[in-house]
């Protein structure tokens, strides 16, 4: 029997640690300030005097779980690198609507030019980590996980996934060359699942895992005795589901893990869970999460209330 430490999959190699995700936050922070300032701020450069400082404070309208509020932090410091900031929780709490999140203090002008920018980086990165919270609550006490897929927004698959992990759930594979995901159109073009995975057992000089798509629970039954170290029971209904994990159950060890994946929603996952797969893949962990709502609030201060 496996637990949940043992399984393999959880962060995939280029998951990247937090050195790789300041870098990554960095270059989306400098293209959407581009986006987003162009030629300049004339809104708040013609109505604010230079001079004016302020307080600024991002505060949560709905109960959510953050993630992101370092990247917020450096939207500001990147816009205005005077500010002084101060972060009020941390990431992957869940808070309640009213609390604040973030605390920024310096002249108003950057504080207000980064607003839109630090609120769109942390509203979306807390909306993945809020739905997936959902998820991996929905699923408590059974042992299934809640993992992601590849349905991310194009270049922000490296934040979207830590997103992920912070509200509790594992990574799948974050690109083509870290896992094996022998998919139904690769079965087709292979000549069927057998000769697709002994191909791959040919060439796997790289010791990579091996998944394969099944559409059916007798399919799985193909896969008996291959170097499989997942199979995706991809489409199938509970019973379906739950007649897959059986087969399973009754071949020898090293048996493969089993995940459950197409259209997971969060009214049908524990249904899904209690079949006694392993995985749960979730596309709408980042392709349909709702953005955190979210808002910053300020006020004026005079230069001797910052000090």
């Amino acid at each position: 029997m496996t637990v949940r430490g043992e399984r393999s999959g959880g962060t995939a190699p280029r998951n990247g640690g937090r050195s790789a995700l300041r870098a990554e936050s960095d270059r989306l922070i400098g293209a959407a300030l581009r986006e987003d300032i162009g030629e300049g701020d004339f809104t708040t450069l013609w109505t604010v005097r230079s001079s004016a400082r302020a307080e600024a404070v991002i505060v949560a309208k709905a109960r959510l779980v953050v993630a992101g509020v370092w990247i917020a932090r450096r939207v500001f410091s990147r816009v205005e690198p005077d500010a002084r900031i101060e972060l009020l929780v941390e990431d992957g709490v869940a808070v309640d609507p009213g609390t604040g999140l973030l605390r920024v203090r310096g002249p108003a002008r950057g504080l207000l030019t980064a607003e839109r920018t630090a609120l769109n980086f942390l509203g979306r990165l807390s909306g993945i980590a809020t739905l997936t919270g959902r998820f991996v609550e929905a699923v408590a006490g059974t042992s299934a996980m809640i993992t992601d897929t590849r349905k991310t927004t194009p270049g922000w698959r490296l934040l979207e996934k830590w997103a992920v992990r912070t509200g509790g759930g594992v990574n799948h594979r974050a690109g083509l060359d870290d896992m094996i995901l022998i998919k139904d159109n690769h079965i087709a073009a292979a000549g069927g699942a057998r000769e697709a995975v002994v191909r791959v057992a040919a060439s796997n000089r790289r010791a990579l895992e091996v998944e394969v798509e099944v559409p059916t629970p007798a399919a799985v039954e193909e896969l008996r005795g291959l170097p499989v170290r997942r199979i995706l029971l991809d489409n199938m209904d509970e019973d379906g589901l739950r007649e897959a994990v059986s087969r399973v159950a009754r071949w020898p060890e090293p048996r493969p893990e089993l995940e459950a994946s197409g259209n997971i929603s969060l009214e049908r996952v524990r249904g899904v869970a209690v079949t006694g797969v392993d995985w749960i893949s979730v596309g709408a962990l980042t392709h349909s999460a709702p953005v955190a709502d979210l808002s910053l609030r300020i006020r004026p201060v005079a230069s001797e209330e910052e000090g």
